[in-house]
């Protein structure tokens, strides 16, 4: 990873560590309204590129209402590039949970899950149209994360390996 300042213009403002972390926080908390015990870590890392991708995020949000697996079945163009985006995501993954960690936004249980802690970030959606989407999606992705259950199907259903 590129010291900050060394980064282009773009990847700051796309990739911006609190902007991600929010993602993600919004993801965690999602995930806690279905299972408080938490998220765990390996899921955490698919929440960006579901979220962050354009058409991808248009697919969730329009299914909504469907569930997770169901929409991946019948929406095959979400797997496309998926893996790559997934790899190409995680140190921005990493350094936003970096951040969360470093405002004290989580908690890492002993058994690996990520718990979120009340009142470190604002439960009013604001920003931007797109910023928004983000993370009404991340939420979704969070709860539905949980609804599946099994931390395996979601990756294979979702072509990439832990």
């Amino acid at each position: 990873m590129k010291p900050w300042t060394q980064r282009p213009f773009e990847i700051r403002n796309l990739f911006n560590p609190a902007f991600c972390g929010v993602v993600l926080f919004r993801a965690m908390a999602g995930y806690e309204e279905e299972d408080d015990t938490g998220m765990p870590f390996s899921l955490a890392l698919l929440v960006l590129p579901l979220c962050l991708h354009k058409d991808t995020r248009i697919v969730l949000s329009d299914n909504a209402r469907g569930y997770f697996l169901k929409v991946i079945e019948k929406n095959p163009r979400v797997l496309v590039g998926f893996a790559k985006r997934a790899n190409q995501l995680l140190p921005f993954a990493f350094e936003a949970m970096g951040f969360l960690m470093e405002r004290g936004c989580f908690l890492v249980t002993e058994d690996g899950r990520l718990q979120t802690v009340d009142q470190k970030v604002r439960k009013r959606v604001t920003g931007t149209e797109e910023s928004i989407a983000c993370q009404r999606v991340a939420r979704l992705v969070g709860r539905e994360f949980a609804r599946v259950g099994d931390r395996g199907t979601v990756y294979t259903s979702l072509g990439v390996r832990p």
